[in-house]
């Protein structure tokens, strides 16, 4: 029997691992940071055995309060996953689970590779209607990719999605990957029509180091992105840096910084009540916006979420909030959890990134809806 995560996104550190009924593991912190909750492993050697497998150090996690009514993702092809037996105790998380393979991953949510990464930008860039721009590199020096869908014109409306600031939010990419799907279907006769009134930026993975290094929230160098939008800096943020001043140059008329929550069971949206110039024509278009992707996506709702914050009191450091301030525009931070909806639960494979792409194609019928009014 062997555990292993010497891979694209792995994070786990082997305690003991002779007896499959006692397993003992910790996450790895990210670099330079005290941030931990991301893991992804794999099982080789114990097909048929039942397996306990406690991450013993789960107390010191970023979020506690994700643990609780969690349940790990596992797969042996990774490309279905589902979710195992899964007990938070006196601080430690225990996985129990009889592999029917000698080979299965185990990982807090389903991984998005950075081989899927490649894979999803360069598929896109075949279309016609896609430029894909390297706009700067990684302080690993991996490139930050931006795709253009569409062209610039007079009275085109400027969208743009970013994903993945915190990298162990996967849930995030696997959401950007239906939204590109459905955005560039050819017959779709909405997504037609939207790419005749705007014009749409994409980032999907914000931070690529983090996501390959198997990090929960920063960049390589410790940064928590989603801090850095008020005065980011080309040495620690680069990503940061070379995103905004892309957006400096193209403006914006709404922005989706899409994310994950660990401990909250919904789907929702936080918006920029707390910024000191807010405009309440463009927030109630915000609400409007939730209102219509509740309508056509039962698992997104909007009763449940962060407390808005009151007036003038927003982080201003925070993507969303500087964004709505720098460019006025409608600006959402959408949030998907790692563990289950509460409302429509999926016991076999809890949210997942079917699901995760489902509601990333559920946008467009929302953006399409206010985006006249833009």
């Amino acid at each position: 029997m062997k555990i292993s995560s010497n891979f694209d996104a792995g994070n786990i550190q082997v305690v003991e691992a002779e007896n499959p009924s006692n397993v003992r593991l910790r996450i790895r912190k990210d670099h330079n940071s005290d941030f931990y909750q991301w893991f992804y492993f794999r099982l080789t050697g114990a097909k048929g055995q039942l397996c306990a497998m406690t991450l013993e150090n789960a107390a010191g996690a970023a979020y506690v309060g994700g643990w609780e009514n969690y349940q790990v993702c596992a797969s042996y092809d990774r490309q279905e996953w589902f979710r195992v037996s899964t007990h938070y105790h006196e601080g430690e998380i225990t996985i129990q689970h009889i592999p029917e393979s000698d080979s299965i991953y185990y990982a807090y949510f389903a991984p998005y590779s950075m081989e899927r990464h490649h894979d999803l930008v360069s598929q896109a860039a075949e279309d016609e209607k896609v430029s894909l721009h390297v706009i700067g590199e990684t302080l690993d020096g991996q490139d930050m990719d931006l795709l253009t869908i569409g062209e610039m014109a007079v009275g085109k409306k400027v969208i743009w999605v970013i994903a993945r600031q915190h990298p162990g939010e996967t849930m995030a990419e696997w959401f950007v990957e239906g939204f590109l799907e459905r955005l560039l279907d050819e017959e779709d006769a909405l997504s037609r029509k939207l790419l005749e009134k705007a014009v749409f930026y994409v980032v999907p993975n914000m931070n690529p180091d983090g996501s390959r290094r198997g990090h929960l929230r920063t960049n390589a160098g410790g940064a928590n992105l989603n801090r850095e939008w008020e005065n980011p800096s080309v040495e620690t943020c680069p990503e940061v840096f070379y995103v905004r001043g892309k957006m400096d140059e193209t403006g914006m008329d709404l922005v989706l910084d899409v994310h994950g929550d660990e401990a909250l069971p919904y789907n929702f949206i936080a918006c920029f009540e707390g910024i000191p110039d807010v405009d309440a024509a463009k927030l109630d278009l915000a609400y409007e916006y939730q209102a219509h992707l509740m309508q056509c996506n039962p698992d997104f709702q909007t009763e449940k979420g962060y407390e808005k914050e009151a007036s003038g009191k927003a982080n201003m450091t925070v993507g969303t909030n500087q964004m709505a301030h720098r460019y006025q525009a409608v600006a959402m931070t959408l949030e998907m959890p790692f563990k289950d909806t509460e409302a429509t639960p999926d016991l076999t494979h809890g949210w997942s990134p079917e699901r995760c792409r489902k509601l990333g194609k559920s946008n467009l019928d929302a953006l399409a809806a206010v985006i006249d009014r833009l």
